[in-house]
């Protein structure tokens, strides 16, 4: 069996969580018997039982013997099983009332130190200070040689600990073990898939899963012969050091593939002119599928895409249309009527006066740069906490930074919010209307999407933007490309202010943008395009998540083979 398996292991690797499935693969053949040959002539296994069983004889509180459980799982020859509570000559977990912190002493290790195969001291849970170090129950402690496993949240982590070690102690949340067995194989055994199932199967708990120390001696161990298990602790050493070279060299392949794909994608919004965009997009066509493998690279794909378009190398313009201008004048009648109905906003009728932000390239021809303050009306929403006694009030749904995306909203939690009566119509959102955050996180910044009238009275917060088409005509998803795409982007980046890991930009700066504005027919068709060719890419990345799925399958289904 172990010689088919290994057969098929470059396949396994290449799978989703392709060399995690080897790791299993390699701990499940181990404890199986199958990764080393047995000897015949060695002792076998129930002389180390024997042993174990004296030794625990002779200790004044050792732990109480229990029946051995039946497993189907035929054993190899020389073999024996036993409980682990029968093996261990101590098991316990350690400190369930841990002292405060004293910031200096002796490190106290939880489970998030001790990872698979090594404990990590460099960063303790906390100190404890001399005297209540040696005032402490020895239970909590562990000495070198002692085998190391989590049982609490992060449940099947074990470790040895080494030779040289410091004095430390342990919070409850892992296990001490001690036990004539090669430490090591017994680590190997207790991160095997059937410990690990086994652990989750009796873990007990609501809001962190943990498995009791007697549940935990009842666990069944396969113990083979003492040289045996020197030999198999040697070769899983070797092998998983295979395992780590080809995670190295996985992600070093990866890290490869990103460059490519950044490279060649740059290749295309770099274009000095049409012939050479077209040498740079013959280029990359002609490795598509090589290119295109992970969900990554299909959404830098979609990233070009926007830019393309919005710097018009995505579709070529039709012969003999009018420039923008006509377009732009429009626009201006439209927003002259808007201002003069009595009693609206005027605030942005002094936009037309605002500096533009330097656009980030020259303008297609028949495209006009303008400020996106003079073609959109752009307003603040409702601010909460506002003193509102003496009013009439509703409550009404209104959107947060959560609920709008970069191109899409999240409706799935929309909080209602108490506004006077008289300030519905001033917040209210209406179809087409444009929605972009103010900030937060970096990568919440000038995020926008539309909003289609998916519920009625709806309301916007004071941190997200509102911006309103004068005219039908204006198309809000051409406004959104924009928004979104790298160069925009890099404005809001540019111009954010920041702290620590937070930005946000005011109104100002919104309105400033520099915004492209092609001549009508042809901003309808880029939008067309693009459109289409996003939704190939969702296509793509569908087919990519099946495949990973199969491939996923398959490696589960080679390692249950292996162990059968």
């Amino acid at each position: 069996m172990t010689a088919l398996v290994t057969g098929n292991l470059p396949l396994v690797a290449g799978a989703p969580n392709g060399i995690a499935k080897l790791r299993e693969l390699i701990l499940a053949l181990a404890v199986g018997g199958k990764l080393v040959a047995q000897d015949p002539s060695e002792e076998c296994a129930q002389a180390l039982l024997e042993e174990t069983k004296l030794v625990r004889n002779s200790l004044s509180k050792r732990p109480k013997c229990l029946a051995t459980v039946d497993e189907d799982i035929e054993l190899p020859a020389g073999w024996a099983r036993s409980l682990l509570a029968n093996l261990a000559l101590k098991l316990t977990d350690g400190s369930h009332n841990p002292p405060p912190d004293a910031g200096v002493g002796f490190p106290m290790l939880s489970s998030q130190n001790v990872r698979d195969g090594f404990v990590d001291f460099s960063s303790p849970s906390r100190f404890v200070a001399p005297e209540g170090f040696e005032k402490e129950d020895a239970r909590t402690r562990a000495t070198p040689g002692d085998v190391l496993l989590t049982i609490v949240a992060s449940i099947g982590r074990s470790a040895v600990v080494p030779r040289g070690a410091p004095r430390f102690s342990l919070q409850r949340s892992v296990a001490v073990i001690q036990t004539l067995l090669v430490p090591e194989y017994l680590c190997l055994f207790l991160r095997s898939p059937r410990a690990v199932a086994y652990y989750w199967r009796h873990a007990a708990g609501t809001a962190q899963k943990g498995i009791y120390l007697g549940k935990l001696g009842e666990l069944a161990v396969d113990v083979p012969p003492l040289a045996e298990q020197h030999r198999i602790v040697a070769k899983v050493d070797e092998l998983m050091a295979l395992c780590d070279r080809l995670e190295a060299q996985q992600a070093d392949a990866e890290a490869a593939h990103a460059k490519l794909v950044e490279a060649l994608l740059a290749s295309l919004t770099q274009a000095r002119d049409a012939a050479d965009f077209r040498a740079s997009w013959h280029q990359l066509a002609e490795h598509f599928h090589a290119l295109f493998t992970t969900e990554a690279s299909v959404d830098a794909l979609k990233q070009t895409i926007v830019h393309l378009a919005v710097m018009g190398k995505l579709v070529a313009p039709t012969e003999g249309q009018a420039s923008s201008l006509d377009f732009l004048a429009e626009i201006n009648a439209a927003r002259a009527q808007y201002e003069a109905v009595p009693g609206r906003r005027t605030r942005q009728r002094a936009d037309q006066g605002v500096l533009m932000a330097p656009p980030p390239y020259p303008a297609p021809a028949g495209w006009e740069w303008r400020n996106l303050g003079s073609l959109l009306f752009i307003t603040g929403g409702v601010t909460l906490g506002r003193k509102l006694a003496g009013r009439e009030l509703v409550s009404l749904p209104y959107l947060r930074v959560a609920n709008v995306q970069r191109g899409f909203l999240v409706l799935d939690q929309v909080k209602e919010i108490e506004v006077p009566a008289d300030e519905v119509e001033k917040y209210k959102l209406a179809p087409g209307d444009l929605l972009t955050t103010e900030g937060g996180d970096w990568d919440k910044v000038g995020r926008t999407a539309i909003w289609q009238g998916e519920m009625a009275q709806c309301l916007h917060q004071n941190h997200v933007f509102r911006s309103r088409p004068y005219t039908d005509k204006f198309s809000s998803r051409w406004v959104e490309l924009y928004l979104n795409s790298p160069p925009a982007r890099d404005y809001f980046a540019g111009s954010s202010k920041q702290t620590t890991n937070l930005a946000s930009i005011n109104m100002t700066q919104l309105r400033a943008c520099a915004f492209p504005v092609p001549p009508l027919a042809e901003q309808q068709q880029i939008v067309a395009v693009v459109d289409d060719l996003l939704e190939r890419c969702n296509q793509l990345i569908v087919g990519l998540g099946l495949s990973c799925q199969r491939h996923e399958q398959l490696a589960s289904v080679l390692v249950e083979q292996a162990v059968a």
